[in-house]
């Protein structure tokens, strides 16, 4: 009897426990393939992010596909949907062309987690993206004050695009309370280091002096700071990029005169997307947060990085 009594228990217990586990959850993740530094870092931190909730929820499956382009992508999308996804984490390769897709994604009721590149519809449930004004005028107030206020500047922009107008409109607009400072010149170098090695060149060609460069990214910023070594100049006091590479970081804490500091564009975004999903399909509230249901939108501040603080922003383990 004894036996039997323990045996109803033990299986009591079984059938609670199934009836309290968590339940089984698929994520897919839509990502650009890594075509430069920073689509590597969006890469390294989504791999980074999948792999920390792996561990501390195994009932979460997750599927990590990258597109060298839109056509690509939306292929990518189409094939998680029949995986049964309950949510999508997408940072779009190219708004226009995969809204229709990510809408139709939307639409069947699975969450979707838009990063960093928003859609041309509110078709998402959580908008995750850096500031980008914010990167531009913390970029801007940062440099004057280093000028004493006075002074001439070169930039380097990025893809003609709302993301990088947003940028250089942010930094102009500080500019123009300081009548002492002169920029030069801005022309846009795609995000590119190689481009931005060509334009630094034609700009030390075109001006006898330049104060300092704002290159707005750090892949930029590597190819301008060739340019200006290889040119053997000594008239630019400083040079700043902007997204938070390791290796412009390293040089920010190891106190380098002209790259002292840089400012935040993190590709760690992803990964908060990331656990954007996961949380609301298992209902978590953030802590500290009183409402019940993830916030919507997720602006994360441009923050700037000095040799003080650099350490914090310091991942050495990144491939960005």
């Amino acid at each position: 009897m004894k036996k039997v009594v323990l045996m109803v228990l033990v299986a009591a217990l079984l059938l609670s426990s199934f009836a309290f586990a968590a339940p089984k959850i698929r994520i897919g993740v839509s990502i650009p393939t890594a075509d430069h530094g920073w689509t590597g870092g969006i890469n390294w931190w989504a791999q980074k992010a999948i792999k920390e909730w792996q561990a501390k929820d195994p009932d979460v499956t997750f599927f990590l596909v990258t597109a060298d382009s839109p056509a690509k992508q939306v292929a990518d999308i189409e094939d998680l949907m029949v995986k049964g996804i309950d949510a999508l984490v997408i940072l779009a390769h190219d708004s226009a062309p995969l809204t229709p897709i990510v809408e139709k994604v939307y639409n069947e009721g699975i969450f979707v987690v838009s990063v960093d590149r928003g859609l041309t519809k509110p078709v998402e449930n959580v908008y995750v993206a850096g500031d980008n004004p914010g990167l531009g005028r913390v970029s801007a107030e940062w440099m004057a004050k280093e000028l004493n206020y006075k002074g001439t500047i070169v930039v380097l922009e990025g893809i003609p695009c709302v993301i990088n107008s947003e940028r250089v409109d942010a930094f102009n607009e500080v500019m123009k309370k300081y009548p002492n400072i002169k920029i030069l010149d801005s022309q846009p170098a795609y995000w590119s280091t190689q481009k931005g090695l060509e334009i630094m060149e034609n700009y030390l060609q075109k001006y006898d002096k330049i104060d300092a460069v704002w290159a707005q990214d750090d892949d930029v910023l590597k190819g301008v700071l060739q340019a200006y070594k290889e040119s053997r100049r000594t008239d630019i006091q400083f040079f700043l990029g902007g997204a938070g590479s390791k290796e412009i970081i390293k040089m920010v804490m190891d106190g380098d005169k002209q790259v002292r500091a840089d400012v935040t564009y993190p590709p760690s975004m992803i990964g908060t997307g990331i656990s954007m999903a996961v949380m609301s399909l298992r209902g978590t509230k953030l802590n500290g947060f009183y409402q019940n249901q993830i916030p919507s939108k997720i602006i994360l501040a441009a923050e700037l990085i000095t040799v003080q603080n650099a350490i914090n922003y310091y991942e050495p383990e990144s491939i960005f």
